[in-house]
């Protein structure tokens, strides 16, 4: 079975950053394009940043360009999405996503 596991959240002051990491088993990242999306307190799931399998295309929200950076790491299966100068309204759980296999979610708090 195929399964995306996201990882690296926590709590930070605004300012502050965080690496998400999402670890891909059963396929290879390399053939497939991974998604970020964000789920805030009462608000619908929006995505956030995306990377094709290659690593050669990004496409960032307009609300964290500049800020975050999504990177591939094809030898260890895994996707990163760097956050910098992190803001109160970048509180939400961080989804993985590729096709319809999703992370768990991991949460991430911005808070003085």
């Amino acid at each position: 079975q195929s399964h995306l596991v996201d990882s690296g959240g926590g709590s930070v002051q605004p300012g502050g950053s965080l690496t998400l990491s999402c670890v891909a088993s059963g396929f290879s990242l390399d053939s497939y394009a991974i998604g970020w999306f964000r789920q805030a307190p009462g608000k619908e799931r929006e995505g956030v940043a995306c990377t094709s399998g290659s690593g050669d295309n990004t496409y960032y929200a307009e609300s964290v360009e500049g800020r975050f950076t999504v990177s591939t790491d094809n030898a260890k299966n895994t996707v990163y999405l760097q956050m910098n100068d992190l803001r109160p309204d970048d509180t939400a759980v961080y989804y993985c996503n590729s096709g319809r296999i999703w992370g768990q979610g991991t949460l991430v708090t911005v808070s003085s």
